[in-house]
């Protein structure tokens, strides 16, 4: 005689809504200003703020960030108060 237990696993998902740090291209911020407020602001490290910013000057913009809206926002204040271009999506 064989005994089967079936036990039913509840798999609960926590919704958030990611959002996306997108920084544009423009003709007036340096490579150099750029690397170096993606490292301050976003925390990148040097490559991931290298490519990133070739990415936005060869495709016209980049999502350096994901993540809540609230910590999105703050990085995204850092980068217009140094003049560049960005916005959460």
């Amino acid at each position: 005689m064989s005994t089967e237990t079936l036990f039913e696993e509840e798999v609960v998902e926590k919704q958030v809504a990611e959002h996306n740090l997108i920084v544009y291209n423009d003709d007036v911020n340096t490579f150099d200003h750029v690397i170096e407020s993606l490292i301050k602001i976003c925390k990148h490290d040097a490559v991931q703020a290298e490519q990133c910013t070739m990415l936005i000057h060869y495709k016209g913009k980049c999502d350096v960030k994901s993540g809540d809206y609230e910590k999105l926002k703050g990085m995204c204040t850092g980068l217009l108060d140094r003049g560049i271009s960005a916005e959460v999506e």
